[in-house]
Order: structure tokens, then sequence, then C-alpha cells
């Protein structure tokens, strides 16, 4: 910063010294009625008049203007070094002052949850008590409390802290759960619900050993609790609702699945984050005979699958599903599933194949003949294909059909490891860049 700010003194300096050069010279130069006199000019004076005398001062004087404040928007917001490509990324994370400003986080959302306000225009609730004793009457400071309140809020940490929670976490609409700062895990009991509720942001979180629980009163709002049957023991489990964004969480090893979109939600996207040792990893769409999730749009993007993955990454229903620059370096028996004639439209990605000769194929229709799955529309395009992965396409192509399986402009797939390289729950300090 010390540099910065010598390299603009020395600059202002030097064009603010011409601007008074050219003033005095106006002035010694110009009498009161507009004619030049340059009877008592010395050689000094007709060098500098030579040197320095333009048509217009006042462009000199904007010019200086525009330098001071060029210079002093770059130098406050220190941005231009540290892009990486990830269009979510470089919204907030070069800003060391982002814990100022956390809600302008909800203004960097991408693809068809992009609109996902969360707690935006709500107030800061602090979590300060990792405890879970009471599903149905929640202490204050708990982030059970906090989730489930009538109104938008924006849901911080005290402290780093390891949530088990007794039953499922279930959520209120316009809810931001916002870990950045802390290192938070909601582990080794149930998880968290999105359930007939819309605009929910959740960041930052290690979200893993999840358990199946239920059979029990839980509550829902300040005025409802009620009998929460058998919950799977997903990680993530979105239920009928809609406009939600999972960005920069790590998910491994639930019960179920890590994420789980079912019964006709969408306005989804679900980027940034960081998957491993899990077996089905995200199920997006009830059920084949569930037909109301042909409205369902998901945005899979700026992901890595990692280590410990076996399949659906993710498996598909009906739907429209668009899987952009995202990384697979890991897979057993495949990558990307589905059945039901789902829309997959694969751009960008990079796919890593497994040893296995016989698990290269990135796609896998599930129970399903070939004259039926051929009709539906899976295509790759501008995929990186590596150690023999191989994505097999499908369906006419239609255009009208890949538009509503569109949600953002793909990056070239030799910049997926760049895009990715935050993939995760990130450790990010106070006062620093993120």
């Amino acid at each position: 910063m010390a540099v910065s700010q010598t390299r603009f003194s020395a600059a202002s300096s030097s064009l603010l010294l011409l601007l008074l050069n050219i003033v005095f010279i106006r002035f010694r130069f110009v009498g009161a009625d507009g004619s030049q006199s340059f009877n008592s000019s010395s050689m000094a004076d007709r060098y500098i008049k030579n040197q320095h005398a333009v048509d217009n001062p006042e462009e000199i004087a904007s010019m200086v203007d525009l330098s001071i404040r060029n210079s002093t928007e770059r130098r406050n917001l220190g941005f231009f070094s540290c892009g990486t490509g990830n269009p979510i990324d470089d919204c907030w994370r070069c800003d060391p002052r982002w814990q100022l400003r956390r809600k302008h986080l909800a203004d960097c959302g991408i693809g068809f949850g992009r609109n996902a306000v969360g707690g935006r225009d709500g107030r800061y609730y602090v979590v300060s008590d990792p405890g879970d004793d009471d599903p149905v009457n929640p202490r204050p400071g708990t982030l059970r409390h906090a989730v489930i309140q009538d109104r938008p809020l924006w849901i911080v940490f005290k402290r780093d802290m390891v949530i088990t929670l007794k039953q499922e976490l279930i959520m209120n609409s316009f809810k931001t759960i916002d870990a950045r700062g802390a290192n938070v895990h909601i582990a080794y009991g149930a998880c968290i619900t999105i359930q007939f509720i819309t605009n929910v942001i959740i960041h930052g979180l290690h979200i893993h050993d999840c358990k199946p629980t239920g059979n029990a009163m839980v509550r829902s709002s300040p005025s409802h609790y009620g009998w929460r049957t058998m919950a799977d023991g997903d990680g993530i489990s979105i239920f009928g609702s809609s406009h939600i964004w999972i960005d920069h969480n790590s998910l491994s090893t639930c019960a179920d699945g890590l994420i789980d979109a079912v019964m006709g939600s969408t306005a989804i996207t679900i980027s940034n984050n960081y998957f491993t040792h899990h077996n089905e990893v995200m199920l997006l769409g009830h059920s084949d005979s569930y037909v109301r999730d042909k409205q369902m749009q998901v945005t899979i993007a700026y992901n890595h699958f990692g280590e410990g993955l076996i399949q659906r990454m993710p498996r598909c229903r009906h739907g429209y599903f668009h899987v952009v620059n995202n990384d697979y370096t890991h897979w057993v028996m495949y990558a990307i599933g589905g059945s039901a004639d789902p829309t997959i439209n694969s751009q960008g990605n990079r796919y890593l194949a497994p040893v296995n000769p016989f698990a290269k194929e990135v796609t896998k229709r599930v129970d399903t003949s070939n004259g039926v799955w051929k009709q539906w529309n899976w295509r790759s395009e501008g995929d990186l294909m590596l150690n023999g992965a191989y994505f097999t396409p499908s369906g006419a192509g239609a255009a009208a059909s890949y538009a509503r399986a569109s949600s953002l402009g793909a990056k070239s797939s030799s910049l997926v490891a760049s895009i990715t390289s935050g993939a995760g729950a990130l450790s990010c300090r106070r006062g620093y860049r993120c």
C-alpha cells in the first residue's frame, strides 16, 4: 500500500505542478483586457511558457481530477490483482473489508438461483451457542433459534464451533447462514432441511457425518412446531422450495445424499462446494412419476467433486440442469446420471476418469432402454476428457430445450483448475482478503 501511495503522490504532484505553472503563466502574460504582454519576459519565462502553454488549461485540471479519483478508487478497492475468473469469488473475495460488507455476497449469485437474496434485507443474528438441547424451544443464540424466525436474518457466528443437531434444522424463508470468519461444522447428528420456503443462502459450512433422525417434535417457526417422521440423513435437503443458493461449503460422509432437491424445487444454484467421501452425492428430482419436477432448473457450477465419491454428481429427473465449469477428479461408477427425460447441459467441465477401464463413461441412463434415452437432450460442449473419460450425448439438441438448461456463460475447461481452486468452506480472516 505504501508503494502505491508513493506512486500516486508522485504522479499527482507532477500534474498539480503542471497546472500551477499554467495558471501562473496565464496570470503573468495575460492582461486585464485579455491582451498578451511579453515585454518583461525573461528567457526563463519564455522557456516555461513554450514548455507548458496549452490552448485549454481547464483540460489539464480535469486530467488532474480524473487521476486523483482513479488512483483513490483503485487504492480503496484493491481488487485488480486477485481475479481468478470465478465470477462469484471475483465479486467479493478481493475485498479486505468483506466482513463489514457481508451482505454484498447476496449480489454475487449466478445461475438459476441468482435471485436468492437470503437475509439481505434483514438484521444480523450472531450465533454464540453451539447447543441444540431442545428442538421445540430453542435457546436464543443458537442456530436453530436463528433459522426459525419469521423475519429476514443474516446469520453469522461468534466463534468456531461444532453444532450437533438433535433433529433436522428446519429453516424459515429469507435466511442466510454465513460462516465466513469462523470454522463451523454441522456434524454427527441431523442436518439442514429447506422445506416449502424460499430465498435461502447457505455459505461456508462444513457439513458431514449427518445421521437419520425424526419421530420427534421440531419447531419450524416461532408460532409452529409439529411431528417429524424419519429423515434420511441428507446434508442439505431441499423440498418444495425455490430461490436457493448453496455456495462454498464442504460436504462429506452423510447417511443419504449430500444435497438433494425434490418435490417441485427450482431456481437453485449449487456452486463452489467441495464434495468428498460419499456414495450418492446429489439427487435432483423426486421420482420418475413425480411430474412436478419438470419445472426444476438447477445450476451446478465451479464445484470440485473430489476423492472418495462413487456416483450421482448429480443424478437428475425431469428438469433442466446446467453443469458448468466443475472439476471431476474422482468417481467409481459414473459422474452424471438420470432418468425420466431430464435435459442435461454439460459445458466447460473437466472429467478425469478412474483407472477402472469399465468406468470411463461420465454418463449413465438409469434403468432405461436405448430406444427411450436416445431422445433425451444430453450434450457435452467444451468439456475436457482425461484418462479415457467420455460423455455419451443424446437427443436432437432442440434449441429451446437447451435454452432452459442454460444459466450462465461457460468458461474454457482449461481454466477449471483456477476457477475451482477455492472450492469448499474458506478460511477467511477479518481484515484480509478471503
